[in-house]
């Protein structure tokens, strides 16, 4: 409702031509566009691109293939632009509701009915929960590592290892799985309702479960990187493009954690160039555009990194160890890997997808009664930001 009403109240910006020139997320005509207006922009584009066409170009290498296989799968091979944006948009649906069903029985098993009920409904309503019903791999990866996680706490370790490098096969983030899934089988919890004594904290270095030959199931997950690398190879292409097609994004490894700092220093140099009522000069590093906008943009992924802090702290309080590593893990990838212009960019968006953040910040809430606020609170945010991202102004 926030995006069609944006739409119909501001149009599409000019990005719209310049990032889809093609009008791969504007096939249908007035009316269709409008409704799928805010589930196809930025990111939608590559995806549709590569379900038509396939890796023909290095720089899609970025974008993993899981996400566009099932678009073409759903499409029933047709190549057709408004085929293939129906078929992501339905891919993510049946996702997103995979995903959260599964949310609600581990959060109960880890925190029980009442902060599950609020984990399934942070998720569904925080500030970045439209990327999950658009034509993006969100809602699928969040699925297959929630999925991986259920797996491994209910000791079905081949289904874990399975799900698991399908979720390396949907974004890079999927092989850092096999860290918190070696946390689960080596100190547990299995099975049993989580207590107190799985937090990080007491643990101690000797394993809870000796090793046994089903742990080698947790080996597929990187096997499912090496598979989209390898046919990449076959395909003559580079194999290892998909971490070469980074520097397209401008990303490279400046050390660990190195951007909470850059991003202080960016939302700083952002805020100054805002109170300074001028656009010239600009105080940061320039990346194009409105230095305005840019200021604006290094604001908001600031405060969702002092967002994400205490949700990590609430996180590691409350849940087994596994689930902290996990996000320290997940966190540590984009803040080692800082874009030059916006150190912390598409950092809301990674949020999304981090469920043990959302699993601590539930549990937090609820133990002082104060679910509602959040989740009102998140709403007003997610209004917003869907807005701006179904007119084509750049969010995460």
């Amino acid at each position: 409702m926030a995006g069609i009403g944006a739409i119909l109240a501001f149009g599409r910006s000019r990005n719209a031509g310049t990032f889809d020139p093609a009008g791969l997320t504007a096939p249908y005509g007035a009316l269709g566009d409008l409704l799928a207006g805010p589930a196809a922009r930025w990111d939608s584009v590559w995806f549709i691109a590569i379900a038509q066409e396939g890796y023909v170009a290095a720089d899609r290498a970025a974008f993993f293939p899981l996400y566009p296989l099932l678009m073409r799968g759903a499409a029933f091979g047709s190549s057709h632009s408004g085929v293939l944006l129906a078929a992501g948009l339905a891919v993510s649906l049946v996702a997103m509701l995979v995903a959260l069903v599964l949310l609600r029985r581990l959060a109960a098993l880890e925190l029980g009915d009442a902060a599950a009920r609020t984990t399934v409904t942070l998720v569904a309503f925080f500030p970045m929960a439209f990327f999950l019903s658009a034509v993006y791999s969100e809602s699928l990866y969040l699925a297959l590592s929630v999925g991986a996680f259920w797996a491994a706490r209910n000791e079905r370790w081949a289904l874990a290892g399975t799900v698991g490098a399908l979720a390396a096969t949907t974004r890079s983030a999927g092989l850092l799985l096999l860290v918190p899934l070696a946390i689960l089988y080596l100190y547990g919890p299995r099975g049993e309702r989580a207590a107190r004594r799985h937090r990080l904290g007491p643990y101690k270095m000797r394993p809870r479960y000796r090793p046994s030959w089903n742990m080698l199931w947790l080996g597929l997950i990187p096997l499912g990187l090496a598979a989209f690398m390898a046919a990449l190879a076959l395909s003559g292409q580079d194999a290892f493009a998909p971490f070469r097609a980074q520097d397209v994004w401008m990303r490279e490894l400046a050390g660990p954690f190195v951007a909470v700092w850059d991003g202080a220093v960016a939302a700083f140099d952002g805020a100054r160039q805002l109170l300074s009522g001028s656009r010239f000069p600009v105080y940061f590093t320039p990346a194009g555009g409105d230095p305005f906008a840019a200021a604006g943009h290094n604001l908001v992924l600031f405060a969702s990194l002092l967002l994400a802090i205490p949700m990590l702290v609430a996180a590691l309080r409350r849940l087994p160890a596994a689930y902290g590593a996990y996000a320290l893990c997940a966190l540590a990838l984009p803040l080692s890997f800082p874009v030059a212009a916006q150190p912390l960019m598409s950092l809301p968006r990674f949020l999304v997808v981090l469920f043990p953040l959302h699993m601590g910040l539930a549990a937090w809430a609820s133990e002082r009664g104060w679910s509602r606020w959040v989740v009102g609170l998140s709403a007003l945010g997610l209004a917003a930001f869907a807005a701006q991202f179904a007119v084509w102004v750049w969010v995460a």
